[in-house]
């Protein structure tokens, strides 16, 4: 920058009392019974700027620019990416005066970089992200944080050490969605958690990773040997640099893409470190274009008692062709209830309030009216949803704004190194699982993988 059960309900019952300011969140959040709000970010003035580079500025890289340029005080200064086109263009979008480079090594040289977006495949997130924080630079990675759970102990350790602001990219950790969801869960507004599933279809070429492949792709355009440098050496393949979701060597699959996401709002909501017990199954059901993860992927999970929340479990599913549901959910099944959350809303049903230890609710029929008489009671409503205000500028924008407030403050992020890889662990064990046939198990106190 260049300016400077009866425990557990009455563990619940006390945490409700507590403020509901969470550390990481980037302001307060006001809730009634129809909307979600936020207060907005302070200003800075022209001369108080926090002067990023994008690294990897392909679709999500540039949409991570654009919205961190939406928060007051940013300014981008350097773009980087193999492929001169994304270059090209990013002279169009920002400027001509915008530096742009193949070698995120030079970006990471300059002075007048204070953080960097990293927007590359997967299989290069832990390097760059390490070599950022090493050359003094903040860093915001897009998720998963790195490629294979061997990577995470290098990145957490450099933030450690470093003590830079590292934020990972699943934005809906700052929604007010997920934290509204955390104040009803801290509340006890579904009584102790048995259950969780979460779903995430996808419905269009576009959405399964059919990515357009530019005309002018060709080892001329493409630095391709860069690209592969830290993975098997193949001939040039444009389907592999423009596709590379598809592909082991570079992507993690819908898990390390999708199933990442629902981790993280979770375990944000209820304070998990995660299972210990993951089992996958799926297939490659419907887009036989060469790929090699499945489009379609069933993930199932055992997570242990913790002082946060009972033993439950969780199932999450992924399906890359779907043209009916085409939805994403998280949902919380309690003993008294259940929330459905979204980022930008969620729905609270609470069960018919009865004590199965009452001597009246134990007599039957006639027995209850003789007893009670056949007055009807007031009850509260069964169903109660929560939703953002008109004009709310969604859980991207506000995940930058808590980025940008860890660089100017030194303030927690919502989603650093540690959190991130205890989202992202599970998700890449999906993959071990899925490919190795068998379950999986996870130390997620210690992040160590048992067997």
């Amino acid at each position: 920058m260049k300016k400077a059960t009866e425990n557990r309900r009455d563990f619940i019952q006390k945490m409700a009392g507590a403020a509901t300011a969470f550390a990481g969140i980037p302001a307060l959040l006001v809730a009634n019974k129809s909307g979600l709000s936020r207060n907005p970010p302070e200003r800075f003035s022209p001369n108080d700027q926090v002067q990023i580079a994008l690294i990897g500025a392909g679709g999500m890289g540039v949409a991570d620019a654009m919205t961190a340029l939406q928060v007051p005080g940013v300014k981008i200064v350097a773009a980087c990416d193999l492929y001169d086109g994304r270059l090209n263009e990013a002279k169009r979008r920002w400027g001509s005066d915008l530096i742009v480079t193949r070698d995120y090594r030079q970006i990471l040289e300059r002075s007048d970089v204070d953080a960097v977006i990293i927007g590359t495949p997967d299989h290069w997130h832990k390097q760059i992200s390490v070599d950022a924080m090493n050359k003094g630079k903040h860093v915001y990675c897009e998720k998963p944080m790195v490629h294979s759970i061997s990577e995470g102990p290098a990145v957490i350790e450099a933030q450690k050490r470093t003590k830079k602001a590292f934020q990972v990219g699943s934005q809906g950790m700052s929604s007010l969605g997920n934290e509204k969801a955390k104040e009803l869960f801290r509340q006890g507004a579904i009584g102790q958690l048995i259950y969780a599933e979460g779903f995430w279809a996808r419905n269009s070429p576009v959405g399964a990773w059919q990515y357009a492949i530019p005309e002018d792709a060709s080892p001329q355009t493409v630095d391709w040997d860069r690209y592969v440098a830290n993975t098997n050496k193949r001939p040039f393949d444009p389907l592999r640099f423009f596709r590379w979701r598809n592909y082991r060597d570079y992507g993690t699959g819908v898990s390390g893409d999708l199933f990442v996401h629902l981790f993280s709002s979770l375990h944000f909501v209820i304070s998990s470190n995660g299972p210990n017990k993951i089992i996958a199954t799926g297939g490659l059901r419907y887009w036989k274009d060469g790929r090699e993860v499945p489009d379609v992927l069933l993930g199932m999970f055992d997570y242990p008692e913790t002082s946060q929340h009972a033993a439950f479990n969780l199932s999450l599913r992924v399906n890359f062709v779907d043209g009916t549901s085409g939805s994403t959910y998280l949902r919380l099944v309690g003993s008294e209830g259940a929330m459905d959350v979204t980022w930008d809303d969620v729905t609270l049903r609470k069960n018919l309030a009865s004590d199965p230890q009452d001597a009246f609710m134990q007599l039957k029929g006639n027995e209850i009216d003789r007893v009670l008489g056949s007055r009807k009671k007031m009850l509260p409503p069964r169903e109660q949803k929560y939703q953002v205000e008109d004009g709310y500028k969604g859980a991207h924008y506000d995940h930058f704004v808590n980025w940008m407030r860890g660089i100017r403050t030194g303030e927690a992020v919502a989603e650093d190194a540690v959190f991130g890889y205890r989202a992202c662990a599970p998700a890449l064990l999906c993959n071990d699982s899925y490919f190795g046939e068998k379950p999986v198990r996870w130390d997620p106190e210690n992040m160590k993988l048992l067997s």
